[in-house]
């Protein structure tokens, strides 16, 4: 005779709750103890067959921007694109979104923690574009499935969607020298999060596999904002900051921030200074001359981050995974000399 979830619940000194919870795949406990109960009770001949299935999910996924700051998240259309492709993929598979916003600065993180346990979430694909690991871990403790996209921590045991930076910033970088013949400048941000940490890694890795010296590449740390990034670039060169002759930019707002400085200040795009941007955002397609830079697919990442969740739901054990999402080039006049 196999065993039944309550004699499973006092053989592991745990409510008959969170066993239930457990193995019927609800939401209301850890992963942690989600996988520990669901392989006790596969070692105790637990019939999992008693247990209701249904093909339909029902509840909503969670959609949460999590703002830290207006330095990174003021540009919209870029979050956006992410919604809207976790948002398709959820039409898909017959199941609804919530969007959900929330200001660090000005919002109690556990008021929302309330309402996503006591409201209809089901799961959580979170943008965690400037979230902390702290916060992350948070989240994860209420042990709805969860997804963390644009962001990611090694020591944390969750599914992470995001764009390969690393990737995006070696292939700018490389091509950059290998159009220029010269060793590219970077425009960094003055902002730290993840992704920008992994675009200096592939900008530095491009630097040193073509034998420059990491010393001798000329930063310019600039404020994440077009026009923030003009004003700190026209501060430099008012200054006197040495120019290269060609640079990488975290990303595009920043990129355009400076070639507005630079051609103020009488340089000539791309004839004396070449820049690749990344993100791929609108205004690069208008400004002139137009941005080369590298694409990011959100809505695919979007699409793949709602694919990696709905996956979680449907299974009573898995496994975390990261996955990286490569970008490509656009090639505009920017960085033609």
């Amino acid at each position: 005779m196999s065993i039944t979830a309550k004699e499973l619940a006092t053989k592991l000194g745990i409510s008959a709750t969170a066993v239930s919870m457990a193995l019927n795949n609800k939401p209301g406990v850890s992963t942690e103890t989600r996988q520990m109960i669901i392989k006790a009770a596969e070692e105790a001949g637990f019939d999992f067959t008693k247990i209701k299935s249904t093909d339909k999910i029902s509840g909503n996924i969670y959609v949460i921007f999590y703002k830290a700051s207006n330095a990174i998240l003021s540009y919209t259309p870029i979050f956006d694109e992410l919604y809207e492709g976790v948002k398709g993929e959820c039409q898909k598979n017959k199941i609804g979104t919530r969007l959900v916003q929330f200001n660090e600065k000005t919002d109690a993180l556990e008021e929302l923690f309330e309402d996503l346990r006591l409201n209809d979430c089901i799961g959580i694909v979170l943008v965690g574009t400037e979230i902390s690991k702290d916060i992350c871990q948070k989240f994860i403790g209420l042990g709805i499935p969860f997804t963390l996209l644009d962001s990611y921590f090694e020591s944390l045991d969750c599914n992470s969607v995001l764009i390969n930076n690393s990737q995006g910033a070696y292939v700018a970088t490389n091509y950059l020298i290998g159009v220029t013949g010269s060793q590219p400048g970077y425009l960094q941000s003055s902002y730290p999060i993840y992704n920008f940490e992994a675009r200096q890694d592939g900008y530095f890795k491009a630097i040193k596999e073509n034998g420059m010296s990491k010393s001798r590449s000329i930063i310019h740390k600039l404020s994440p904002s077009i026009e923030d990034a003009m004003a700190d670039m026209l501060e430099l060169l008012d200054d006197g900051a040495d120019v290269a002759k060609c640079y990488f930019a975290d990303n595009d707002v920043i990129a355009i921030g400076a070639m507005k400085a630079f051609k103020l200040r009488g340089y000539k795009i791309p004839d004396d200074i070449a820049i690749i941007g990344f993100d791929n955002i609108s205004e690069g397609r208008i400004i002139e001359p137009s941005l080369t830079t590298m694409d990011v697919p959100r809505t695919y990442i979007g699409q793949v981050a709602a694919r990696q969740l709905i996956s979680q739901l449907n299974t009573k054990v898995y496994h975390a995974s990261k996955i990286e999402i490569n970008t490509k080039m656009i090639k505009r006049l920017s960085h033609c000399l």
